[in-house]
């Protein structure tokens, strides 16, 4: 039989070793905390829209050199573009995976996120694939594994490799009342807590 002195002292290791595991946690559970799902977005017509015809109400304008010709975009970003791309680098790998040649997307990006602390990686054309005059986006380029992964797009056709990992977004022009991004925040949000996104993302299918 345990005296009262045995007990208090069973109590105090108890004691001691619960603080200890609070103020250290598992690696797993700490590695568990840090871990961040990959969400991949496009550029044009899902963050900004471009065009060669430029107005005074544009945004940013780049030179971009195309087969020795320099060419001039004027760019305008979508309505809360920068705070949608603020928060979901709170929740994510933010990437950025867009049809468009390096030439001319790279500065749109920068302009962006000029101090580089959005996006972690950039993709371009050459990494899609071209199948029927379509350009395709393979996730597994970026990601391995599928089950952390999700892309946000305004072409469904970008989805026809990973179509359980798509997210469709309407497609942006110039709409100033536009408020998809804003609005897919709170889904995001949620998302990136499931185990696999597409046990999610799969039932629009």
């Amino acid at each position: 039989m345990e005296t009262n002195k045995e007990v208090n002292n069973t109590k105090e290791i108890e004691s001691k070793q619960l603080c200890k595991i609070r103020r250290n946690p598992s690696t797993a559970i700490r590695r568990k905390r840090k871990e961040k799902k990959v969400l991949v977005l496009d550029l044009d017509e899902t963050l900004i829209h471009s065009t060669s015809r430029g107005s005074r109400n544009h945004d940013y304008m780049i030179e971009v050199l195309l087969d020795k010709h320099i060419c001039l975009y004027y760019v305008y970003k979508r309505p809360y573009v920068d705070s949608f791309l603020k928060k979901v680098s709170e929740w994510y790998k933010v990437v950025v995976f867009t049809a468009s040649l390096k030439e001319y997307a790279d500065p749109v990006i920068d302009y962006l996120d000029p101090e580089k602390k959005i996006f972690s990686k950039r993709y371009f054309r050459e990494s899609c694939q071209f199948r029927n005059g379509i350009y395709m986006k393979d996730l597994q380029v970026i990601e391995k594994d599928l089950s952390k992964i999700c892309l946000v797009d305004n072409s469904t056709f970008s989805f026809e490799i990973n179509k359980e990992n798509g997210i469709p977004i309407e497609t942006w022009i110039n709409d100033p009342k536009d408020r998809e991004l804003l609005n897919l925040l709170p889904f995001l949000d949620a998302l990136r807590f499931v185990e696999d996104v597409r046990s999610i993302l799969s039932l629009r299918l």
